[in-house]
């Protein structure tokens, strides 16, 4: 059976779509090019893929449409293609659940380094990940399996993470009590630096809290610190 990551890219400039599969299929990724939101459905349905590369500007049913449909098919990684100054689309982006996101024009070995990053983070590359600590880890009644890269609430049922969320909240349970940096975060999840309008790490924080049912304005867990970043406030217990 074939392992090779199977990559979904949906764009509608020709150009760009040729260009990504041609070098995708160099670097031995497996690659199914799509112009809108109808194909990328029907492409869908047909084939199993690891991970969705997708623009946000497209004809007819928009990316963000189109995200929020493959986020009810389950938690497969996406890393949004977005135009320079589209802020707002991006932050909305990234609060449906995308992985990363990438500004046109792009480097396509920069993008490839994204997608590797992702698919390393959701565990979908038949490479071996190293360096993950197989411990399991205890705070506030949650449990944190970082093995089987899973969450369980308090009373012992699974939470579905994302791997950008799991990857977040690995971060901050391992630094528990010690604030991170926006800057830190991003070195540590992405290896890049924070832009002066870089949200991402502010809006996967959001969606984390909320999965962890702690509250934003009243956060217990996940609190922010004013000009600092980000604190993971409970006690943690190694398993």
């Amino acid at each position: 059976m074939d392992q090779t990551p199977h990559i979904l890219v949906v764009d509608d400039d020709r150009e760009i779509r040729d260009l990504l599969a041609q070098f995708l299929e160099k670097q031995r990724l497996r690659v199914t090019a799509v112009r809108d939101g109808k194909e990328a459905r029907r492409a869908w349905l047909n084939g199993h893929f690891q991970l969705v590369v997708l623009d946000l500007m497209l004809p007819g049913e928009s990316g963000l449409e189109l995200a929020r449909w493959l986020r009810t098919q389950g938690e497969i990684p996406i890393v949004m293609l977005t135009a320079m100054g589209e802020e707002t689309d991006r932050i909305i982006g990234l609060e449906l659940g995308a992985d990363d996101y990438m500004p046109k024009p792009f480097n396509p070995r920069e993008l490839l380094a994204r997608i590797r990053a992702v698919l390393r983070r959701a565990g979908d590359t038949v490479e071996p990940r190293h360096g993950v600590s197989m411990r399991g880890y205890k705070f506030g009644g949650w449990a944190l399996e970082p093995a089987r890269r899973r969450l369980l609430n308090p009373d012992d049922v699974e939470v579905p993470l994302t791997g950008g969320e799991f990857d977040l909240l690995l971060a901050l349970v391992e630094r528990a009590n010690r604030v991170l940096t926006r800057d830190m975060l991003l070195d540590l999840l992405r290896g890049r630096q924070a832009g002066p309008f870089d949200r991402a790490i502010d809006v996967a924080v959001s969606r984390l809290r909320r999965k962890l049912e702690d509250d934003g304005r009243h956060a217990q867990l996940i609190k922010t610190v004013r000009g600092g970043g980000y604190v993971l406030a409970a006690t943690v217990e190694r398993a």
